[in-house]
């Protein structure tokens, strides 16, 4: 049957990846009763470093300059306002070039109406993201999470595919422990094996967070002193099975997770990462985008924030240095306006690689150019479900509402799946401009809109029409709709940067960045550059980034605190 009418009142889109992690999770969350037989040795931590208050130099103002308003940046700005109060001689500027704050953390409105805001990039944050998590409650941000989907069927059903067929699947309908029974009954042990691996590992990482290891002036000293090397410097794959879990345990689940999060197979990721990937519980979202933690923090900081806003050049003088940027003009005779400012200190809080600054001097060990994914990102809505014909499945089956991948194990079929995931994300009321047949029955005044499902893709390259069309069940004869329905009446396609390729690796960029000077030697003690983004070959998330940005705020205070002795 047709969609059911939904009041736009009571609509709750859940964020892309929360809702098959919703599902993926239920066999994770049932091992908490298991944790109990096989518990880990390592512990979380969840004490956040609290530094104390440092009087920094009252006599001087000190000119921060921050370049990129995402996640490392906002927290940057955030952190170093924190780190120096009660002091308030403190001026923080933040250069984007975007005319928007957050980064790949950023909103599309279904329909190109506000009403329904949907995460094109970052999309879910979990507890132990300990900095996004306390941003949300410190700035009131209403938190969505389990339970807050606006459902459309009586359940929810996750399919993992792998282009041929369905290897596994998991219905919210059936009772948690017959899932249970049927987990340990196809894979054995290893999903308790590596649920366990997971609370080891990420609760070594979760240690960054605290004395002695925070702040930490190279991450890959960091590593090192937490032993998360072994997992860094192996692939995903060649750490499951050091840790004795199998091979098809790892094919079925813990690689559609690797894929649907960064776009890559367990024999292109580092052990680390597919870790994290596994770290799922819990998932939330902030209620009408992510980016609003960030927004909150650049303007907590006190800081003046310039969007739409390149940095062309970062020249280093006696005064400190000398960023010249350029905005979009506001003479109609000039196509762009530059201005130049001086600062004592530089975050460069974006990827370096795809910026286009000069710097004067060079930088003597600039951070190294890495490959990153090209994801595709593509909404659309649909008054059709998803055909279980295109999935090789019989029209009656029960068809998957959330699809992630693996890869063919045998010979057949295609090399390479066009699609890493699919999600139903949810249904929303079709605008009143929108209608197929505008009635007073429609009118929310008087009553209920219809509905249509809405949908989210990530592909490594951009899907045609037709094959998205070819994916719904668009000859289902119990849908009441005019002749000249579309299968598709709103679509957005983006391509994102989205996260680096993240091969294993024993090194990682520095923190802070030196200039040659004029005769070529270096002035690394007075040069006061300092770049988030090494953290992303690490660990790639939100979290991560506000991390680093936390760990930069604190070092460039404690120079400061050097200063005056």
């Amino acid at each position: 049957m047709a969609p059911p009418p939904t009041s736009p009142a009571t609509q709750a889109l859940e964020r892309p990846p929360a809702r098959w992690r919703r599902l993926l999770i239920g066999f994770l969350g049932f091992l908490a009763l298991i944790w109990y037989f096989y518990p880990s040795n390592e512990a979380t931590t969840q004490t956040l470093y609290r530094p104390p208050h440092p009087q920094v130099c009252p006599q001087e103002t000190r000119n921060v300059a921050i370049i990129g308003a995402g996640s490392a940046g906002a927290s940057a700005a955030y952190y170093l306002n924190k780190f120096t109060q009660p002091c308030p001689r403190l001026n923080i500027t933040v250069y984007e070039r975007n005319d928007y704050v957050g980064g790949r953390s950023t909103t599309v409105n279904a329909y190109d109406d506000p009403e329904y805001p949907v995460e094109l990039g970052a999309s879910i944050f979990v507890p132990i993201n300990h900095n996004l998590v306390n941003g949300a409650k410190e700035f009131g941000l209403p938190i969505q999470g389990r339970g807050t989907t606006n459902r459309w069927h009586d359940t929810e059903i996750l399919g993992i595919w792998d282009g041929h067929e369905f290897v596994f699947t998991q219905s919210d309908a059936n009772n948690e422990y017959w899932n249970i029974a049927r987990l340990l009954w196809k894979y054995g042990i290893s999903p308790i094996r590596t649920q366990n691996l997971m609370k080891k590992t990420v609760g070594s990482f979760l240690k960054m967070y605290n004395a002695p290891y925070f702040p930490f002036k190279s991450l890959t000293d960091a590593a090192v002193d937490l032993d998360l090397l072994s997992a860094t410097t192996a692939m995903g794959q060649q750490f499951l099975e050091a840790n004795d879990i199998s091979e098809k345990f790892g094919h079925d689940i813990v690689q559609a997770a690797t894929r649907v999060n960064y776009g890559q197979n367990l024999d292109q990721i580092h052990g680390l990462e597919t870790m994290v990937c596994m770290a799922a519980e819990g998932g939330m979202s902030i209620q009408g985008g992510n980016w609003q933690i960030f927004d909150s923090m650049i303007k907590d900081s006190g800081a003046t924030l310039f969007l739409n806003t390149s940095v062309n050049s970062i020249t280093k003088d006696s005064g400190g240095y000398a960023i010249k940027t350029t905005t979009p003009s506001l003479d109609s005779t000039q196509d762009q306006s530059s201005t130049e400012s001086t600062y004592e200190t530089i975050i460069l809080a974006s990827p370096l690689q795809f910026s286009s600054i000069t710097f004067s001097p060079q930088l003597s060990s600039p951070p190294p150019s890495i490959p990153y994914v090209s994801l595709h990102v593509t909404l659309f809505t649909s008054p059709y479900r998803l055909s279980p014909a295109a999935f090789n499945l019989e029209s009656n089956a029960n068809m998957p509402t959330t699809i992630l991948t693996t890869t063919l194990q045998h010979k057949t079929g295609p090399k390479k799946l066009p699609f890493n995931s699919i999600s139903t994300l949810g249904t929303v009321a079709v605008p009143r401009n929108r209608l197929y047949e505008p009635s007073p029955e429609d009118d929310p005044e008087c009553g209920t809109r219809p509905t249509e499902y809405l949908y989210k893709i990530f592909s490594p390259e951009p899907l045609s029409r037709s094959y998205i069309e070819s994916l719904l069940q668009t000859d289902a004869e119990d849908y009441i709709l005019p002749d000249d329905t579309a299968p598709i009446s709103w679509i957005y396609e983006k391509r994102w940067d989205s996260y680096p390729y993240l091969p294993p690796t024993s090194q990682f960029a520095d923190i802070r960045l030196s200039m040659a000077d004029n005769e070529g030697e270096e002035g690394r003690r007075e040069d006061r550059i300092w770049y988030t983004s090494g953290i992303e070959s690490f660990i790639s998330t939100m979290e991560t980034s506000s991390l680093m940005g936390m760990n930069v705020a604190r070092l460039v205070v404690d120079g400061w605190l050097d200063d005056c002795g």
